[in-house]
């Protein structure tokens, strides 16, 4: 199983930036596939997370209307559109994938049969 994520980097506050998340060695649509986020001194949160083989999404109330979680099956990519963008975003995000789907994001786990990307670094000044 791998998660491979590109997008982060620096941008002034209420810019945009997209993340994605391109995954191998596990069934694509069947997954929970999404991102967490970790501040330095705050605890980790997970952000979203999309199902492709439903579109079921689930969206942290800290980004609801400011981020899009999308899926390509084809390219076995998951997108993090985020719009909006404020200093308090700032964090190292990272891309997680686990075989359940969360009823809600705050109780989203990675259990050991799912894995972690690298994490990428967004930044955004004020």
């Amino acid at each position: 199983v791998q998660l491979v994520e590109s997008g982060g980097g620096l941008v002034q506050a209420g810019g945009s930036l997209r993340l994605s998340c391109t995954t191998s060695g596990f069934p694509f649509g069947d997954f929970a596939i999404g991102w967490f986020r970790q501040a330095p001194g705050k605890e980790r949160e997970a952000i979203a997370c999309i199902r492709s083989e439903d579109q079921r999404k689930h969206y942290a109330d800290s980004v609801k209307g400011r981020f899009t979680i999308s899926s390509d099956n084809a390219k076995n990519t998951v997108y993090l559109q985020m719009n909006g963008l404020k200093p308090d975003d700032t964090a190292v995000y990272t891309c997680a994938a686990d075989p359940v789907l969360p009823v809600a994001i705050k109780v989203w786990f990675i259990s050991d049969l799912g894995s972690w990307g690298q994490g990428t670094q967004v930044t955004v000044s004020s």
